[in-house]
């Protein structure tokens, strides 16, 4: 059988990779820049933002695209999307204040989540059961090279020459995927043969979850009595709008569909809400520059290609919903072990060992919740389920980061520098809500009903997707 890279499937693999590639090296980039990129704005109490208000817009975009694939076809989410995260970062490489910097990092979450929508649909509708899984590691597998290079690059960059070349210099680079891979795209556009779902439009509901969220994040960064006010404004419209946004039961783990979507958000909250404050750690506590602080993150993609190539090996007999748990109790594991160099005594070196670990986790954990969703997806359905993996990997990291940039807006002293008890309160929440994923993730198992996305079985031996 041909794989991933066989005739068939040869250009839109390598578009779709290229596009993740570029992706993955804004993202190792940017987390490495980000404590020299914040200082020189004055920004240091809004440093979250720069992360949240990337997520916080990428949740509207996610809503808007899982809408179009299924309407029209993945094609316009994945040329659009890239348009737009090309202007976000040029945006936020020309600002000359913090606002339009995190203006910039909201234009690029806007574009990157439109088209992380459309590649899982391009994965759902181009690739079969059995190549599915290593689809997904191949997706996963992009992130090395930006792991690399992108941490050293960042870092020479922001050390020797200025922080704004990490996003000017990627902005001409992004729309090369486009052209790869839209001759193939176009072969999988038009709407599902089963004809699209009929559902009540989202992007209110998702209009409104942004703002809040966004207002939520502004919130929490002031200590007075008008944050209070601003986040009881946020509670008001994101009460009413993110149930409509996920599948119902989500929020309270019901199992199946809404528990797989569920974990992708848990997942995502813990790992990315302590990696927003690991490179600014590794910096402000144990003193070590940008370039060697992300080096850590290096550490962090090659452990996430190697456990998401692992779910995909041929003939290995562990179910799906372990490799969840795994993945889980691997993330806890690393985030703990990262806090550790907080202890004077502790080589730093451990931090990287204990990322690579957690890192691990998530690819063993992501790739496999992908592909459980995929089972539990009718077609029609496809784009609305996938945006719904993406929401709750948006809503949990938003939440998570901004609570973590509570935690040090409230304890951070004028010149922008924390104390280890800081770092330690925000890591030990991020270890606890993995922790958490780990126990709840039996419920990964459905409850046959003999309806639509409850009927496929959720726990499966890899060896049944080669």
């Amino acid at each position: 059988m041909a794989g991933v890279l066989g005739h068939a499937h040869r250009r839109l693999t390598v578009g779709i990779v290229a596009t993740i590639v570029f992706i993955a090296f804004e993202a190792m980039a940017v987390a490495t820049a980000m404590p020299k990129a914040v200082p020189a704005l004055s920004g240091m109490p809004l440093y979250a933002l720069a992360f949240s208000g990337f997520f916080t817009t990428s949740l509207y975009g996610m809503v808007l695209s899982g809408q179009v694939c299924d309407r029209r076809g993945p094609r316009l989410p994945y040329v659009g999307g890239t348009a737009l995260f090309t202007v976000g970062l040029l945006i936020a490489g020309t600002a000359q204040s913090m606002w339009w910097f995190i203006v910039g990092r909201a234009v690029q979450g806007l574009g990157g989540g439109i088209v992380i929508v459309a590649i899982y649909v391009l994965v759902g509708r181009a690739y079969d059961d059995k190549l599915r899984p290593r689809a997904f590691a191949a997706l996963s597998a992009a992130w090395v090279v930006p792991s690399i290079v992108g941490p050293l690059v960042a870092g020479a960059l922001a050390d020797h020459l200025s922080w704004r070349l990490v996003f000017l210099g990627i902005a001409p680079l992004a729309v090369v995927p486009v052209v790869i891979a839209l001759p193939s795209v176009r072969r999988y556009d038009g709407p599902p043969v089963t004809g699209p779902r009929e559902q009540r439009s989202r992007s209110w509901p998702a209009f409104a979850a942004a703002a809040g969220m966004g207002i939520l994040q502004v919130a929490g960064t002031r200590a007075d009595p008008d944050g209070l006010w601003l986040a009881a404004a946020a509670l008001m419209l994101l009460v009413p709008s993110v149930p409509r946004l996920l599948p119902a039961g989500t929020l309270t783990f019901r199992r199946g569909l809404p528990t797989v979507v569920a974990m992708r958000g848990v997942l995502a909250g813990a790992f990315f809400g302590a990696e927003a404050f690991l490179p600014l750690m590794l910096v402000q506590q144990r003193g070590l520059s940008t370039t060697l602080a992300g080096l850590a993150l290096t550490g962090g993609a090659l452990g996430w290609a190697a456990g998401a190539w692992f779910q995909g090996r041929p003939g290995l007999r562990i179910s799906r919903v372990a490799l969840v748990r795994r993945g889980a109790v691997f993330v806890a594991a690393g985030i703990v072990g990262a806090s550790t160099v907080l202890i004077h005594g502790v080589p730093v070196v451990v931090a990287g060992m204990a990322w690579v670990i957690g890192a691990s986790g998530m690819g063993l954990a992501f790739a496999t919740v992908g592909v459980l969703l995929f089972e539990f997806s009718l077609p029609e359905e496809q784009g609305a389920n996938s945006a719904s993996l993406q929401l709750s990997d948006a809503l949990f990291s938003i939440t998570l980061i901004g609570l973590g940039g509570v935690i040090f807006a409230l304890s951070h002293d004028r010149s922008g520098t924390a104390g280890p008890a800081v770092f330690t309160v925000i890591f030990a929440v991020m270890a606890a809500v993995a922790g958490f994923g780990a126990w709840v993730s039996g419920r990964l198992r459905p409850v046959p009903t003999g309806r639509g996305n409850a009927e496929p079985a959720a726990v499966v031996d890899v060896k049944d997707t080669k």
